[in-house]
C-alpha cells in the first residue's frame, strides 16, 4: 500500500520520512515543483535533528520518493495525508485530490486548520459525490524534537467516526500501537479544538512561570529551582515550564488568535488565554529592562546575541522570541551580533540588515558590550568563556535560558544576569 503525503514543507517532509521509517512506502507530493526537486536532490530546507539520516535511508530502501506528480499519485494512494504549512488552501488541495482518487480512500487532514474544517471538506466532497473518508488527524510535532514527537507520541488523535478508518490506521501506526501509544478516536471538531487549546495550555504554563520569575526577583528566590521543584509534581510535569523571553513557535500567533475568535463568536471570555498572551508581551519588555540593568543605554552599543531559532535543535526562526529580541536591541539603538548553529539562512530574510551575522559564537563575542544568550543550544553552555572574556569588550552576560553556570562566569569575573535567579 503507498501512502501520499501532500506537503513539501516542514510538516510535510518530517511526516513522510517518519512514516516511511514506519516500513509503509510513501511518496511525498507538491504542487511546487522547486520544492520536490530540491527533496529529490537530497537537499533539506531546514535543519531538524535526526530527520536527514530517517530521510537517506528510506530513500536507499525505496519507501520514500518525490513527486509532483498529484493527480497520478493520488489514482494510486488508498490513504492520503494533507500535510501542508499554509492552512488556507487546505480545502480547495483536498477538492483536487479528491478528484482523482478511488472510492474509499481515507484522507487525514494533518495541517494545523480551524474547528470545523473536516466537517467542511466531507460536506463538500459528498456534494461532489466523493466517496472518501475525512478524518481530522493533528499531529504535535514540535521544532528540535520532531522525530522523538512522532516515534514517541503522547496520544495518537483521530477525529472521525468510520470505524473502517480506525481500523485502517492502526494498522499504519501499528509500531507505535504496539508500543502502548493511547488512541484517541472523537469528533473531528474535538481532534481540531484539541490543538489549539493544547497550544493554548502551553501558553498559559510559559506566562505563569515568567510571572513567577519576576516575583522571585523581588523575594530573591531562585526561579530555576523554583521550576525544577513545580516540574516534578506529577499534576504539572516539566515541559515548557521554564522562564524564558517570552512564548514562541510555529502556529502559537495563530492557534491562540483562532482559538480567541472561536471563543468570541461564541460568547465565550477566555480570561487565562488573553493573560498568558498579555503577560508575554509584557514578559518580553520586561526583558529589555533587565537589560538596561547592565547596560543602560543601548545607542550604538554593540551586542552579541546567542541563538535565533525558537528553540534548540531546529532551524526554524517561526515565532522566535530571539529574533524579536534582536529587533527590539536594534530599535533601540544597539548595533547586533548574532550567531545560530543552524538559522542562519531562515533568520536572514527576517533579519537583513537589522543586525550583523557571525559565523561562530566568539566572532558574535568580539568587542561586545554585552552578550546575550537567548536560544539554548547545548554548545553555548561548553564555550571556553575564559577565551570569550578576552573578547568581549564588557563582561556582561544576559542568560535569558539560565542555563549557564553563574557561579563560574561570576568567578571569571563576568557580570551574570539571569530571568527570575534572584541574587544567584
Amino acid at each position: 500500500m503507498q501512502i501520499l503525503v501532500y506537503g513539501a514543507g516542514y510538516l510535510g517532509t518530517v511526516l513522510s520520512a517518519c512514516l516511511a521509517d514506519l516500513g509503509t512506502p510513501i511518496v511525498c507530493c507538491d504542487s511546487a515543483e522547486d520544492k520536490i526537486l530540491n527533496l529529490a536532490r537530497g537537499q533539506i530546507a531546514f535543519y531538524e535533528r535526526n530527520l536527514e539520516e530517517i530521510i537517506r535511508r528510506n530513500e536507499r530502501a525505496g519507501r520514500l520518493t518525490y513527486s509532483s506528480e498529484i493527480e497520478a499519485q493520488a489514482a494510486r494512494s488508498p490513504v492520503i495525508y494533507l500535510a501542508q504549512d499554509d492552512a488556507s488552501e487546505t480545502e480547495a488541495i483536498a477538492t483536487r485530490l479528491a478528484s482523482s482518487a478511488l472510492p474509499g480512500t481515507l484522507m487525514l487532514i494533518c495541517t494545523p486548520t480551524a474547528v470545523g474544517t473536516a466537517t467542511r471538506i466531507t460536506q463538500t466532497l459528498n456534494k461532489l459525490g466523493r466517496e472518501i473518508t475525512v478524518v481530522a488527524h493533528p499531529v504535535s510535532l514540535t521544532e528540535g524534537c520532531a522525530v522523538e514527537d512522532f516515534n514517541w507520541p503522547d496520544r495518537l488523535l483521530f477525529g472521525t467516526n468510520s470505524a473502517s478508518a480506525i481500523s485502517a490506521l492502526k494498522i499504519i501506526y501499528r509500531p507505535l500501537v504496539m508500543r502502548g501509544t493511547p488512541v484517541i478516536v472523537t469528533s473531528p471538531e474535538t481532534a481540531e479544538l484539541v490543538r489549539e487549546a493544547a497550544t493554548a495550555f502551553i501558553a498559559t504554563k510559559i506566562s505563569f512561570i515568567n510571572e513567577m520569575a519576576e516575583l522571585c526577583e523581588h523575594v530573591n528566590a531562585d526561579a530555576l529551582d523554583l521550576s525544577l521543584a513545580l516540574g516534578l509534581d506529577k499534576r504539572i510535569a516539566p515541559r515548557c515550564l521554564q522562564a524564558g523571553v517570552g512564548i514562541g513557535g510555529s502556529f502559537v500567533e495563530s492557534d491562540i488568535s483562532s482559538l480567541t475568535s472561536l471563543a468570541q463568536r461564541n460568547g465565550v471570555e477566555l480570561k487565562m488565554l488573553a493573560a498568558a498572551k498579555s503577560v508575554s508581551q509584557q514578559h518580553a519588555q520586561r526583558t529589555m529592562r533587565r537589560i538596561a540593568e547592565v547596560v543602560p543605554t543601548l545607542q550604538n552599543k554593540r551586542v552579541g546575541l546567542l541563538g535565533l531559532a525558537m528553540k534548540p535543535h531546529t532551524s526554524s526562526v517561526v515565532g522566535s522570541a530571539a529574533v524579536a529580541l534582536a529587533r527590539q536591541l536594534a530599535e533601540n539603538g544597539a548595533l547586533v551580533r548574532a550567531y545560530d548553529p543552524f538559522a542562519m539562512i531562515q533568520a536572514e530574510q527576517e533579519l537583513e540588515h537589522v543586525v550583523s551575522f557571525c559565523d561562530s559564537a566568539y566572532m558574535a563575542a568580539e568587542g561586545v558590550d554585552a552578550l546575550i544568550l537567548a536560544t539554548g543550544w547545548p554548545e553555548f553552555r561548553s564555550l571556553d568563556f575564559a577565551k570569550v572574556k578576552t573578547l568581549v569588550r564588557s563582561p556582561v552576560i544576559v542568560d535569558t535560558k539560565n542555563m549557564l553556570d553563574c557561579e563560574r562566569l561570576r568567578i571569571l569575573g563576568f557580570e551574570y544576569l539571569g530571568i527570575g535567579r534572584g541574587h544567584a
